[in-house]
């Protein structure tokens, strides 16, 4: 991976400090979280920020705070939102911007990127926006990178300013380590970049702590990579569940332990939906795979009504695309998906499981993170 690759573990290793102190000075760990009441694994949010019919990105963005305020009163571990570009039906194509709101409108919950597309940006300017999110909020901010570019290859384009886009797939790993120097201050004397400093950041002294840096994927690249240099790893099953064993085996082969982790610690995207009627989990859960099949064959738009998801017409490739995508939704009643959720952290071994609810509705997906946190008798936070 090149000299500076090889300088990501060291850097991830130093400025993974373990632990940060909270406003109370109580010490959290970064990285792992804690199950609460019986659930079978540590519980958290990862947020499209999604854009329905009838609805306005405004709209979406005020129910993105209600989500985060209500997985911190349920004792969620994190809300992560994700950056997608030329997406009608998505909001979050800025997760700096959003992330900075969300911890103006709360307390504990970890707040984070699911993710970042690393190649689409400069790893300084990463490293600033990230700084100061860390400042704002500090001890709550996580980092989660990926590689692929969050949208078509035109707009990636437009993005990057080239078109040789693989060529920034390929040089991920250069990427990440280059942000990471970047966030510890830690470039060798003798670097081109020794004398540039991320700010806010350890330049400016004082105990800045910085992100808790995760890796993403849907395949075994990212995989791999977070398993060498010891970084914790979030697995997209919610989009690419044929692969989650297999990339999952490989994170843990391949885990070297640092200073960041002593053991592997995999959590995992996952669809679910929980209402108190399986006819309406279904009825929404309906319009986020209507909605993924038009993004899928070129039609991308705003999310769906349950009438329009409904009243459509699906061809018999369509329909067994919508009933394969559905499949791997938990939906149901609350009990329903406790029972899926279960089963799946017991496939899986996954350390976390990340919701993702892509719906019409919003107040479905945030009455979704309650009615699951109540079938996992979770408490209530204040």
């Amino acid at each position: 991976m090149g000299d500076d690759a090889q300088g990501t573990s060291t850097g991830a290793a130093d400025g993974g400090h373990g632990t940060h102190r909270g406003p109370a000075g109580e010490r959290h760990d970064p990285v792992r979280g804690r199950a609460k009441g019986t659930a079978p694994a540590a519980l958290s949010v990862l947020d499209l920020v999604n854009v329905g019919v009838g609805q306005s990105a405004r709209d979406a963005l005020r129910a993105s705070v209600e989500m985060a305020r209500t997985a911190e009163r349920r004792g969620f571990t994190r809300h992560w939102v994700a950056e997608h570009h030329s997406m009608p039906g998505v909001a979050s194509s800025s997760p700096a911007v959003i992330l900075s709101h969300l911890a103006a409108h709360t307390d504990r919950i970890r707040l984070g990127s699911g993710g970042v597309m690393l190649p689409n940006h400069a790893p300084l300017v990463v490293a600033e926006q990230f700084g100061t999110l860390e400042a704002l909020a500090p001890g709550r901010i996580d980092l989660g990178l990926g590689r692929a570019p969050g949208t078509d290859g035109a707009t990636a384009a437009a993005l990057r300013r080239t078109d040789r886009l693989r060529e920034g797939a390929d040089e991920f790993p250069q990427q990440l380590a280059e942000l990471i120097r970047f966030l510890d201050d830690s470039f060798p004397d003798g670097h081109r970049y020794a004398r540039i400093h991320a700010v806010p950041g350890p330049v400016q002294g004082g105990d800045t702590g910085r992100p808790s840096v995760w890796l993403l994927g849907s395949s075994g690249f990212s995989a791999q990579l977070a398993g060498s240099l010891g970084l914790p790893f979030s697995f997209a099953h919610h989009f690419s569940s044929a692969n989650t064993l297999p990339a999952l085996d490989l994170y843990r082969e391949h885990f070297r332990p640092s200073a960041v982790l002593d053991e592997p610690y995999a959590a995992i995207g996952v669809a679910a939906l929980a209402a108190e009627d399986e006819k309406e989990a279904r009825r929404q859960t309906l319009t986020g795979a209507l909605s993924m099949l038009r993004l899928r064959t070129g039609r991308a738009g705003l999310m769906p009504t349950p009438e329009e998801a409904e009243a459509y017409e699906f061809s018999a490739a369509e329909r067994e695309f919508v009933d394969s995508w559905s499949g791997n939704v938990v939906h149901g009643t609350p009990d329903a998906v406790r029972e899926g959720l279960d089963a799946l952290t017991r496939r899986t071994g996954a350390d976390e499981l990340m919701i993702t609810a892509n719906v019409h509705a919003p107040e479905a997906r945030v009455r979704s993170v309650s009615l699951i946190a109540d079938a996992y008798g979770m408490p209530h936070e204040d």
